[in-house]
């Protein structure tokens, strides 16, 4: 199993963040890997998704559940045959100052072993750009003008 974690502060609200990660439907806006992404189903605490991801010719689509904890947290895990283990945490933490410190956290294991080894390095290079690729996304729709 390949785990990955990174902790920042940012400046802008749990509310405004929680939004931008339950916004599936405006990843490919923002994330080069999603090629498509669509909400099968949504509650106020759950939401289903089917996600695209993909470098040029190669196209992998897989589905999540959501357990939704507005604004604190947002806990994703995935049931394809792709993967042995998929979870994913959002945890957002108000600051004194107005800010938020989030911790992402992705623990993830492929179920071919071959697929493993060839993947672990890019996935968890793609982990570590997706705070990145909010962290951007929250700064175009909130910084001041």
């Amino acid at each position: 199993m390949t785990t990955y974690t990174e902790r920042q502060r940012l400046k802008y609200t749990p509310a405004q963040l929680f939004d931008l990660i339950v916004d599936v439907e405006r990843y490919p806006d923002f994330m080069p890997w999603i090629v498509d992404s669509r909400v099968r189903r949504r509650d106020d605490r759950t939401m289903n998704t089917e996600l695209t991801v993909g470098a040029g010719p190669l196209r992998k689509r897989f589905s999540t559940i959501a357990v939704l904890d507005r604004p604190h947290r947002v806990d994703i895990t995935s049931r394809d045959s792709m993967f042995e283990r998929f979870e994913m945490h959002w945890v957002l933490q108000p600051t004194a100052e107005g800010e938020t410190n989030v911790e992402y956290r992705l623990d993830f294991k492929f179920s071919s072993r071959v697929l493993q080894m060839l993947m672990t390095a890019a996935f968890a290079r793609q982990a570590a750009a997706t705070v990145s690729a909010f962290r951007r996304r929250a700064r175009d729709l909130y910084a001041p003008r």
